[in-house]
């Protein structure tokens, strides 16, 4: 073997024969097959037996290798019995030495980095530009990326980029998001189709949603025509011209659409026809209701709808956000509905115009709630329920945390912006004076329940519900004379989620009868648009 087996296993190269390395296994009890491959990984080659060798090698030749090795050992003072003696290994020092291999990493790891071949000069070369390439690009895009989104930036300048694809390179431009990170297989499939939908909405047919988009466009190009115009410049005529085409393809569409729906409506009448004369047919018919049931609609027909349905809260100290100013508060609704986009020039023109109508001064503009009194907070609240143009406007409390005074500059507020733009109020108050000033028809309503419907005049003057009776005579008032006796109510006012058999004003009603304990009062209308509730009607008392 020439060396020790510790020094072979301590220098790493080297031949052991099949019984050497069966003997050192058993020394440091290790599996052979386990020890071989700890070999065979540090360069170590396993011979075998002499008995599995070639059964015709030269024997003679041999032996005389042997003896001339022995004699030229022996000429120069090498070897001897002593010398073999001590040479002779220790087995005790080989289980130290595997040990020492096996339990220090450093060596394990310095070996096995050993057999890693070295870069070469131009390999070096071409790394050090791939790694200066790869930083620029980094840096270009880091530079830019305010200017321009990821994907539409790499796509601009790839040419800058000098890297060269092959068959396994990824494309930059498909496998990155807007961020510039890599995209996983699930974003590219919704990208994917997100696009696909995008695309259908596009092409398919043009709704009022689609429409009211395209009035947008519209005025963004009549705006940036105006603002050209004032500049000396000519104009974006192409992309005016370009919105105005698709404007009206829109009103085509929907006329279409329109007249659709007629053809529909009129066959359904002429279906109905035949039963004109019915008095079963009528008395069903009586109770159809021809508007939009809100309860049925789906979210995103309910969300075309809020823009025409705003509300103006009760508290205008806890209903207005503190971290956003006036402006923001008030165009908070338009962006939420695509009426116009975020940094659009005219926004703030727009918020000033809003401003005015609900009286509030222009400097306002960029305060916050808290620099506000009460009435400026409300003024604040209205300015932003109309700031989308709505149809119909919940009023709920709107003046009951302000003061008489404010109450009143308030209710003529609302009032005049009725007038201005055409608007429907519901308003929901315990004040039967502002109810008198501001309805045009009034519903009074008893634990949930609607018990008496007419116009305000008609309320006021003809109560025929003795709850309505009840609450009109405990309006305060300063007239002694022609005074109404004053009608206290008796009892406490039952659980609305409990409520009693019968009418549920039966348990504080003076005229209250066994009837009335039993059966719920028919709906009936006793005067033209005048409804009510009721088992003893005032007016066939009188």
């Amino acid at each position: 073997m020439g060396m020790t087996l510790k020094e072979l296993l301590t220098k790493g190269e080297g031949t052991l024969s099949a019984q050497e390395a069966k003997t050192l296994a058993a020394q440091c009890r290790m599996d052979v097959e386990t020890l071989y491959t700890l070999l065979e990984e540090r360069g170590i080659k396993i011979i075998e037996d002499e008995a599995d060798a070639d059964v015709n090698l030269d024997v003679d030749s041999i032996i005389a290798e042997v003896e001339n090795a022995e004699n030229n050992s022996d000429e120069l003072g090498l070897g001897g019995d002593d010398e073999e003696e001590a040479a002779e290994e220790n087995p005790a020092d080989l289980k130290a030495a595997m040990d020492e291999l096996l339990d220090d990493p450093v060596k394990n790891y310095l070996k096995q980095i050993g057999q890693i071949p070295l870069l070469s000069a131009e390999q070096e070369v071409d790394l050090s530009k791939r790694i200066h390439a790869g930083a620029e690009a980094a840096h270009i895009l880091q530079a830019d990326r305010q200017k321009y989104g990821a994907t539409e930036y790499i796509k601009k300048n790839s040419a800058r980029f000098s890297f060269e694809e092959d068959e396994n390179s990824r494309s930059y431009t498909e496998d990155l998001d807007d961020d510039g990170n890599e995209k996983s297989s699930e974003d590219a499939e919704e990208k994917a189709a997100e696009e696909e939908a995008m695309e259908a909405v596009e092409n398919g047919p043009l709704t009022e949603e689609k429409r009211q988009e395209l009035q947008v466009d519209v005025d963004d190009a009549e705006y940036a025509k105006k603002t050209a115009e004032e500049a000396g410049k000519s104009g974006k005529d192409a992309q005016l011209q370009k919105a105005q085409e698709k404007l009206k393809q829109c009103d085509e569409q929907i006329a279409a659409l329109r007249a659709q729906l007629d053809a529909g409506r009129k066959e359904i009448e002429a279906l109905r026809a035949p039963y004109a004369n019915d008095p079963e047919f009528q008395k069903y018919e009586a109770y159809r209701d021809d508007g939009i049931d809100l309860a049925r609609l789906e979210y995103n027909e309910m969300r075309r709808l809020r823009s025409d349905m705003q509300l103006i809260f009760q508290d205008p100290y806890s209903s207005l956000n503190p971290r956003m100013s006036v402006g923001q508060i008030i165009s908070e609704g338009m962006q939420a509905h695509n009426m116009i986009k975020k940094k659009d020039a005219r926004m703030q023109e727009m918020v000033l115009k809003i401003m005015d109508d609900c009286g509030l001064a222009p400097y306002f503009l960029h305060r916050f709630p808290h620099q506000f009194s009460g009435g400026q907070r409300q003024r604040i609240g209205i300015a932003r329920a109309l700031a989308t143009k709505p149809k119909f406007v919940v009023c709920d409390e709107a003046v009951s945390a302000l003061d008489v005074s404010i109450q009143a500059q308030i209710i003529n507020l609302l009032l005049d912006l009725k007038e201005q733009q055409n608007l429907t109020y519901m308003f929901i108050t315990h004040d039967l004076s502002v109810v008198k000033y501001i309805s045009d028809r009034v519903g009074v309503m008893y634990l949930g329940t609607m018990v008496e419907l007419a116009a305000a005049d008609e309320i006021f003057h003809h109560p025929i519900h003795p709850y309505t009776e009840a609450l009109l005579n405990a309006i305060p008032t300063t007239d002694t004379v022609g005074a109404k006796e004053l009608s206290i109510l008796e009892g406490d006012i039952p659980s609305p989620v409990n409520p009693p058999k019968g009418c549920k004003f039966h348990t504080r009603c003076k005229y209250c009868t066994e009837i009335c304990t039993q059966v719920v009062p028919e709906w009936e209308e006793v005067r033209p648009n005048h409804f009510v509730a009721c088992h003893h009607k005032l007016e066939a008392k009188e």
